[in-house]
């Protein structure tokens, strides 16, 4: 261990960026606009999303010394609700519908469009593969132009094209990697980790802060352009009132993701003390410890249904709903009754009843204590406005004018 002399003053200097304020640019940033899609041709939401844990879990259980063959593989399952970006490749460009994904770092093609190659493709000598639970793809890496939007360029970006994949929704192209720079290590054949398109888009001068931030708004259709993602800065027509940060947290395995500490209250009653998690796009659901799970289902009376997977209410007892607390960094942030039910307008689009009310709060299935006990989803965050802030190691959310909107 190096001694208290030299870790103090880079300790005061990272509580002071983590005190500071938002970052902000001069300008307007450029955004990537987001559409919602839903896919149940090969599973549920449910389905989806807990294989989606085991390979975050799994994921961790690699970078912490076992080979990938160590790991017990799981059944990949369609992905049931996809969050899009177009964007393009190459140049003259070939527009690729990616899935926008915070829990993982590679960006690649090839799932479904074939990769045009053009006079900016470079193939490299390296092999490039990852897992994702519910889904994988393996294939080559080049090199290319990458626009994510007019003034977003990316001459030389990396890039996975893949020769096999598995578990993506028709007309799903490939994934728009937005995780730490740490997760694409030993997704290559080098060894190498590959810089992210936020990283490049920094490191080239594109943009002026090293951070994204994301936006959604509740939708009741299955298909929607209701979301965007800001590089370089953040949209103050996107939330209200102020940006609080959050240190990324020091526990692992949520450390080597978008990880947060957290505290859960139902109400005032405190389900889930404070302890490490995820805020992750390619998550549907808001996912609890077991513990914390069983006690919100007792508090709400939720029956588990078999069909959806998901806890379903009664009429009264969702008029008695109190309000879901996330406590993060000393502020509260309430997912109101409404918030915590699925669009009522879709229940049949994931195989419900339409007189049902479903919960989206589901078991994450392991007890609190094991350094990922929660997963903050897109149920969570198309209600909070969220920054994810790489040059200073931190996550800010805000309300938005959709946090007590009652779409549901």
């Amino acid at each position: 261990m190096v001694q208290l002399s030299f870790t103090l003053l880079p300790a005061i200097l990272l509580a002071l960026r983590v005190a500071a304020g938002p970052v902000l640019i001069n300008e307007s940033p450029i955004t990537l606009d987001i559409s919602r899609r839903f896919n149940f041709a090969g599973g549920s939401v449910v389905q989806s999303d807990l294989a989606r844990i085991n390979a975050l879990k799994n994921r961790s259980t690699m970078k912490n010394g076992l080979n990938a063959r160590d790991v017990i593989s799981e059944t990949v399952v369609n992905q049931a609700v996809n969050y899009i970006a177009t964007v393009g490749v190459g140049s003259p460009a070939t527009s690729y519908d990616l899935v926008v994904d915070t829990g993982s770092s590679n960006t690649w093609i090839g799932a479904g469009k074939n990769y045009v190659v053009t006079s900016t493709s470079t193939q490299t000598s390296s092999r490039v593969s990852v897992t994702y639970g519910s889904g994988s793809f393996s294939g080559t890496e080049y090199t290319d132009q990458v626009t994510l939007a007019p003034g977003l360029v990316i001459p030389k970006q990396s890039i996975g094209v893949a020769s096999n994949s598995s578990g993506f929704a028709d007309g799903t192209d490939g994934i728009l990697g937005l995780g730490p720079v740490d997760l694409t290590a030993g997704t290559l054949s080098t060894g190498e980790p590959i810089p992210t398109v936020t990283d490049n888009l920094f490191s080239q001068g594109t943009i002026t802060g090293d951070l994204f931030a994301i936006y959604f708004q509740p939708t009741t259709t299955d298909e929607d352009a209701n979301g965007s993602i800001a590089f370089g800065g953040i949209d103050s027509t996107k939330f209200t009132g102020e940006i609080a940060y959050t240190p990324v947290t020091s526990t692992s395995p949520a450390s080597q993701y978008w990880g947060i500490d957290q505290e859960v209250t139902y109400g005032t009653t405190n389900i889930l003390a404070s302890t490490a998690g995820i805020v992750d796009t390619g998550s549907t659901l808001i996912h609890l410890a077991t513990d914390a799970f069983n006690q919100y289902k007792d508090a709400t009376g939720g029956v588990l249904d078999a069909t959806t997977g998901l806890l379903t209410i009664t009429a009264t007892q969702y008029a008695a709903l109190q309000n879901l607390n996330f406590i993060i960094g000393g502020v509260t942030y309430a997912l109101t009754p409404n918030a915590q039910i699925w669009p009522r307008s879709l229940n049949t689009a994931i195989g419900g009843s339409a007189g049902s009310i479903y919960l989206v709060v589901i078991d994450l299935g392991s007890p609190s204590g094991q350094g990922l006990d929660f997963i903050n989803g897109y149920a969570f965050l198309e209600r909070f406005y969220s920054v994810h802030d790489m040059g200073n190691n931190r996550i800010g959310l805000a309300t938005t004018p959709f946090t007590d909107a009652t779409t549901n």
